[in-house]
């Protein structure tokens, strides 16, 4: 077994707990990400090293799609480099485990390169529909709108809970279903993977409305049924604890 394989390996059975975790993520990106984590050890990159490079590949898909007509070819590339940056985001994780554990800065600049991309990418997509006549509806610009106020809800609900719940010594009770595969199947609309792929639609711009907007909706459900869930959560909580 070659040095790559034999680190991949050490890295798949230090996986983190599936339970909970979007197919998409689970089945693909993980497993992209390990091979990443691993050429970055091998190479002696940093895990910081490894999010900057996350982040730029990211940045570059973002800016072609508010820049370039869409088309066919334009399509393909902001997907590679979506999905290429989504993999290099769990790299660096991973890669930070191999190296004997994160640091605080280093889950402060995945953090904000996470804040940053789930922005960028909706703006983008808005920006597209505003400029080019392939989305000659104005009643789209709500589309993208709504994906930017949504994501960045969640993204906030979901880093808020964690930390109070860790403020107020509270833990989530174990789901025994939470490593089901059909669960993560269920979520799936929700992973930023699935969100990457449906880039593949866009040089054809109403098949591509269709799916990003049918995206949304699943979202929005998925938000609203994680509000009531933490609404529950935290009123079971004392104040003062922690």
């Amino acid at each position: 077994m070659t040095a790559l394989g034999e680190v991949v390996g050490q890295l798949s059975r230090a996986q983190k707990p599936s339970a909970g975790t979007p197919a998409y993520s689970r089945f693909v990106n993980r497993r992209i990400g390990r091979v990443f984590a691993a050429a970055a050890f091998l190479g002696r990159r940093t895990p910081n090293q490894v999010s900057l490079a996350s982040g730029f590949c990211s940045l570059i898909g973002i800016v072609l799609v508010a820049t370039v007509r869409p088309s066919l070819g334009l399509a393909l590339i902001v997907t590679a480099l979506l999905v290429l940056g989504y993999g290099l985001d769990s790299a660096d994780g991973q890669l930070a485990r191999l190296r004997g554990g994160g640091s605080p800065l280093g889950e402060w600049l995945d953090h904000m390169i996470d804040a940053v991309k789930i922005v960028l990418l909706h703006s983008a997509v808005l920006i597209s529909f505003y400029r080019f006549d392939a989305f000659s509806n104005e009643s789209l610009l709500l589309i993208p709108l709504g994906y930017v106020c949504m994501s960045s809800v969640l993204f906030f609900g979901l880093i808020l809970i964690d930390q109070l719940r860790r403020r107020h010594g509270a833990t989530q009770q174990p789901n025994q279903r939470g490593d089901s595969v059909v669960k993560s199947l269920l979520i799936a609309p929700t992973d930023y993977g699935v969100l990457c792929l449906v880039f593949l639609a866009f040089g054809t711009p109403s098949l591509f409305i269709v799916l990003y907007g049918a995206l949304l909706a699943a979202n929005l459900v998925f938000l609203a049924a994680a509000i009531a869930k933490w609404y529950r959560e935290m009123a079971t909580l004392q104040p003062g604890v922690g």
